[in-house]
């Protein structure tokens, strides 16, 4: 059993909570303010500590900055009759192991402590799962298919070859084009990506084209189009099979004539872009339903590559799950480890979502696992957080909202970003902080 600080100023609490833990075996060293805890964390280390938050003059924030300052492995846990979101957040940001609101069960928080021992004792069969010289990006793999997918990408981006890339939501379609364009020619030239599915095919003529001034309500200016803006460049044309069956002949005359002519213009010039294009439809069987044109399609699919989903490269999961993690902790200031269990069990996982899905649970992950160390226990929560659940649940509603305030803590307020890591809708955040009366 192990040795703790306990800090509470209310004495029969005090009392209670020390009887207790020594009767369930830790040995308890008790002190009833922030001095005579600073004073004792100053003189002997504790691996953990138990403190009230408002204390006297002082608080357990304090007692909690002083302890992890002495030694960053120490884990804290925090008490509380008054918490606020503000509290939670600082505790968070201090690296509190658990936050209790008071009154809480005894129970409850032997539950803490124990949780808190047992990660101070990792067992030698769930040791972290570290991988070194990790590549700069997060095009990572090192399956077969991806070797292929390497060895196909090293003939064609040297050349200005129009490139088709197929490959489901999530795989990494915009990586494999940015990575043709750092290894063409034209690497020193621009390189617009545009996704065409979310721009209304009223405007895509003028985005990619340009626009003369008074060519249409509200162009008070000429406005250079993308390719002419990615003149001698490269240009990406993400989810082509989205484009609107009316503009796919003006598209189909700029790859034969390779010329641009701005709406409200008579005089079209040349532009020199490379053309890479992605989808994740299948084109072929857009074009049998004339919903793509078969002239176009001949145009674009000069070479095709396919870009493979997870599930079909499960042994590059530990490699990217690592580099996810190294970049989320670097931006969150953590220190989350990833179990061997964790990562084997990451790996026996479909992946609906790709690359795209993975890297956003390790983004949550990192922030959110239990005692900075995402295990088997913790990936499974996660992926069962992304299915539906009983929302009706007060347990549920809960840890919905535990989850809200550490991420909004981890990401100092931005709600935006939060929202994402959340997987939900900005407003759909705005909603939940304004019932947790969160201005």
């Amino acid at each position: 059993m192990s040795r703790l600080l306990l800090v509470e100023d209310d004495g029969s609490l005090r009392n209670t909570l020390s009887t207790f833990l020594e009767l369930e075996g830790y040995q308890v060293d008790a002190a009833s303010g922030t001095q005579e805890a600073l004073l004792r964390l100053s003189n002997q280390s504790f691996p953990i500590v138990v403190s009230d938050i408002y204390l006297d003059n002082r608080t357990g924030l304090d007692v909690l900055n002083a302890a992890r300052s002495a030694d960053p492995n120490c884990l804290v846990i925090l008490m509380s009759g008054r918490g606020s979101m503000e509290t939670v957040m600082k505790a968070t940001q201090g690296g509190a192991f658990d936050y209790l609101a008071k009154p809480f069960e005894l129970d409850r928080l032997l539950e803490v402590v124990k949780r808190a021992e047992a990660s101070l004792q990792i067992v030698d069969d769930d040791d972290d799962c570290e991988i070194d010289d990790l590549p700069e990006t997060e095009m990572i793999g090192s399956s077969a298919v991806m070797i292929d997918l390497y060895k196909t990408i090293s003939k064609v981006a040297p050349t200005d070859a129009t490139v088709l890339l197929e490959g489901e939501t999530g795989t990494g379609k915009e990586l494999v084009a940015r990575m043709i364009h750092r290894n063409s020619r034209r690497a020193e030239k621009s390189y617009q990506p545009v996704d065409c599915a979310s721009i209304a095919p009223s405007l895509l003529e003028s985005e990619l084209f340009g626009a003369m001034k008074g060519s249409y309500t509200g162009a008070d200016r000429d406005r250079m189009g993308i390719f002419e803006a990615a003149n001698h460049g490269t240009v990406f044309l993400d989810e082509i099979g989205e484009i609107d069956v009316g503009f796919q002949l003006r598209l189909l005359r700029f790859f034969e004539e390779r010329q641009v002519r701005p709406l409200g213009s008579n005089k079209p010039h040349p532009v020199d872009v490379r053309i890479v294009a992605a989808t994740n439809k299948d084109i072929a069987q857009l074009v049998e339903e004339d919903k793509f044109r078969e002239d176009l399609w001949f145009r674009i699919n000069v070479v095709r590559l396919r870009i493979p989903p997870l599930r079909e490269r499960a042994g590059d999961v530990p490699l990217l799950a690592s580099f996810f993690l190294r970049r989320y902790n670097e931006r969150y200031g953590l220190q989350a480890k990833l179990t061997d269990a964790g990562v084997k069990h990451m790996a026996s996982y479909t992946w609906p979502g790709n690359v795209r899905q993975l890297q956003h649970m390790l983004e949550r992950l990192t922030i959110l696992a239990p005692d900075n160390r995402i295990d088997e226990r913790a990936v499974q929560d996660a992926i069962e957080a992304t299915e539906p659940r009983d929302s009706g649940s007060e347990t549920l509603a809960d840890a919905e909202m535990e989850q809200i305030k550490r991420v909004i803590a981890a990401t100092n307020g931005n709600k935006s970003r939060a929202a994402r890591i959340l997987g939900i809708e900005r407003k759909t955040l705005y909603r939940k902080l304004e019932k947790m009366g969160v201005p």
